[in-house]
């Protein structure tokens, strides 16, 4: 009798736990126009994304905040009138979408303030981590790195700015050498960079088809 309560209680958990991925995802596009909003731990902001400046990587964000992604996520590259980066550190989350790349595309809407893109190593490696423009930096609309060229921004902040301005930005790129230990232990790299801030929800609040 124990052993038949136990095998039940693991269907009933195994049954109530959402998936982490599912290959149906990458298949949904956004719509035209649509807006996300950021609960952080400075406050809240909220970004607009217009398809046409970067489809692939419209599509891509408008997934990954459907599917929860960005929740309780690090700003954990601040860099004060330059950028400040966030994405997902949990390992068994990212390499799934990890395998389902996102096409490079040209820069149609440049890198001014307030303005998000996705950042990248190399070539068809946008997808999950981002950042948003701290100041005007048109230098990222042309640069080239590893035979990719630019960073297509595909929104803006239009609620908000001075929430971003607020987040902390004292570490600058010092995080960036530890960087590989926020994927394998964020309480131990959190130890370590105790002021930085979260996003705590980000989730669809208005579309536009």
């Amino acid at each position: 009798m124990k052993t038949y309560c136990i095998i039940m209680l693991s269907m009933v958990f195994v049954s109530c736990t959402k998936p982490i991925f599912k290959s149906k995802w990458v298949k949904q596009n956004s719509p035209e126009k649509f807006i996300v909003k950021f609960e952080t731990t400075k406050g809240n902001f909220e970004i607009e994304v217009v398809r046409e400046w970067s489809p692939k990587a419209a599509d891509r964000f408008y997934q990954l905040v459907k599917h929860h992604f960005y929740n309780n996520t690090l700003f954990y590259r601040v860099v004060p009138k330059f950028v400040a980066q966030f994405g997902n550190s949990d390992t068994a989350t990212t390499s799934k979408w990890k395998n389902f790349k996102v096409a490079d595309e040209k820069v149609i809407y440049g890198n001014k303030k307030g303005s998000i893109s996705f950042a990248r190593g190399g070539k068809e490696t946008r997808g999950r981590e981002l950042f948003i423009n701290l100041h005007d930096n048109s230098f990222l609309d042309t640069l080239s790195y590893e035979g990719v060229k630019g960073f297509p921004a595909f929104g803006n902040v239009t609620k908000g700015m001075e929430v971003i301005d607020s987040i902390y930005g004292g570490y600058g790129d010092n995080t960036m050498n530890k960087l590989d230990g926020l994927y394998k232990n964020r309480t131990q790299f959190l130890k370590e960079f105790p002021n930085l801030d979260v996003i705590k929800k980000a989730y669809l609040r208005k579309t536009h088809q």
